[in-house]
């Protein structure tokens, strides 16, 4: 007679099966009901809704939303087609959302359908799939697939969509646009539809981001038409625009547009920079100094208990994985002498930079490098595998209790050149810290430690500018990630640019060990 482990092996491995392809939601009838039962007792399955499941981790506890925001879309994706077979599709403004890599999840998911009959469906964690329905489906012309997903292609769309969109969305709105290498497709949609007012907007649009030759050819071509074309803004008067390069990616055009909206808030939340030291010794030695208050706060705003003996032992060379048992098996040593490794990596770097070499460049080649020291003690006793120290992720991450979805795994190695080029060509340090910060968060381009990373990359960016190193601490982290949600999500990058600035000068204002004076001018 089987054991109750032995029966839920035998669940699992069909499970894995299932899972093959990277697959996350299943219909019920895939498994037998003993099967479903026995993994959604033990954890390993959730019910999204009747007949739904989804992948869970047995570790997860109700309130945990992170298998919900790693099943998201594939959900939506499985359950439409199931209910509506091809006959469905995204709305127009949700489409320009997907193509520009916006990864947020929505509160209500809207599917435009046929079949559909205004009902809305509750799903976990407050969201909802609402099956809208039309009359008929648009052209298959208009339309295409992404990752499964139904969406109006980027020219349909923009004819479509409300005046307001672009208001409300501008990065989204200038990475479409961006996209667009000819008039072309737009054009035709234009003339066939005698939409004059769109075609002044759309003109408008392009011009405002750089972009005159498309802006022409719209004029151009629909006076020719003979209709009466008037050229409009529809994006809001302070909203300021960098240049997208053509053909780049639109993680790339994203990132961008994120730090060109998003500098001037920042340049005006912080205190003027010192200017790099004279005595870059006595730099060096402040950064010193504060080791011990760094590592305990950022490595507990990480979640590890780390008391200050831990970082005390570590620093003076008394953690022994080798000799102590003790040490081997904790996670928060191994982590605290990562953190130790790393941070003397760092420190080089600092000292470079305060010596006036280029900050970009050097943390462009120096952050892989920081990356490896974090996690080669877990590697050295066995606790995690030697792959780990490959490099960019290669598979989905998701943030528990956050509702941002970093980019696709695919997008990483686009992204990462993307926004040290932005770093190298940020002339105002206080820009390249929040900002640099937070896009390496919002990236999230390794499995583990982005966080430390991006707070070791700030305080990289702030000696640029002369501003000590600056400590944030854990009794601050609900509302650090409050304000980090508040960009990623909401594209506002004041309150995040505002608890750093606090900090700052926070740290300005005590010295941090040592002397203001010492800086120049």
């Amino acid at each position: 007679m089987s054991t109750p482990h032995e029966k839920l092996a035998a669940s699992l491995v069909r499970l894995e099966e299932l899972q093959r392809g990277g697959r996350r939601v299943f219909r019920s009838n895939e498994l037998t009901r003993v099967h479903r039962e026995r993994l959604v007792r033990n954890g390993f399955l959730r019910e999204v809704l009747k007949g739904w499941l989804m992948s869970s981790s047995p570790g997860a506890d109700s309130g945990d939303t992170t298998p919900w925001s790693a099943s998201f879309w594939e959900f939506c994706t499985r359950y439409c087609t199931a209910r509506f077979d091809d006959q469905w599709h995204l709305s127009p403004e949700e489409s320009l959302l997907l193509h520009a890599e916006n990864t947020v999840i929505p509160n209500q998911f809207i599917v435009h359908t046929p079949k559909g009959a205004n009902n809305a469906v509750e799903l976990l964690f407050g969201t909802s799939l609402y099956d809208l329905k039309q009359r008929q489906m648009p052209a298959e012309a208009d339309l295409c697939e992404k990752e499964g997903l139904r969406l109006f292609k980027p020219e349909a769309a923009l004819v479509k969509v409300s005046e307001g969109f672009f208001a409300r969305n501008p990065v989204e709105a200038q990475v479409v646009l961006a996209g667009i290498r000819d008039a072309s497709d737009l054009l035709r949609r234009l003339l066939d539809g005698g939409h004059s007012a769109i075609a002044g907007r759309l003109a408008g649009a392009f011009r405002r981001i750089g972009r005159t030759e498309p802006a022409d050819d719209i004029l151009r071509a629909m006076k020719a038409a003979g209709y009466d074309v008037r050229e409009s803004d529809p994006f809001a008067p302070q909203q300021a625009f960098g240049a997208i390069r053509r053909a780049a990616a639109p993680i790339v055009g994203r990132l961008q547009a994120m730090w060109e909206a998003s500098r001037r808030p920042v340049i005006a939340a912080f205190p003027k920079p010192p200017g790099l030291p004279r005595d870059r010794n006595a730099y060096l030695r402040a950064v010193d100094g504060i080791y011990r208050s760094d590592a305990y706060h950022s490595l507990s705003i990480e979640g590890y208990r780390v008391p200050a003996d831990l970082v005390g032992r570590v620093r003076l060379g008394n953690w022994s994985p080798e000799s102590h048992e003790a040490d081997r098996q904790s996670r928060d040593a191994l982590a605290a002498r990562g953190y130790w490794q790393a941070f003397q990596l760092v420190r080089e770097t600092v000292g470079e930079v305060v010596a006036g070499v280029d900050p970009g460049r050097l943390v462009r080649a120096a952050h892989r490098n920081w990356y490896l020291e974090l996690f080669q003690p877990f590697v050295a006793v066995g606790l995690i595998a030697a792959s780990a120290l490959a490099g960019y992720r290669g598979s989905a991450v998701f943030l528990p209790g956050s509702g941002h979805v970093p980019p696709r795994w695919e997008t990483v190695r686009d992204a990462m050149p993307a926004l040290f080029e932005l770093l190298e060509n940020e002339t105002e340090p206080s820009a390249r810290a929040v900002l640099g910060h937070w896009l390496f968060g919002y990236v999230h381009p390794y499995p583990d430690g982005n966080g430390r990373m991006a707070r070791f990359l700030m305080n990289v960016m702030l000696a640029s500018g002369g501003y000590p190193w600056t400590v944030i601490r854990v009794e601050d982290r609900d509302g650090y990630l409050a304000a980090l949600e508040a960009a990623s999500i909401g594209m506002d990058i004041e309150p995040f640019a505002g608890f750093v600035a606090e900090r700052v000068r926070w740290s300005l204002e005590q010295g941090v060990r040592h002397t203001i004076s010492s800086f120049e001018a």
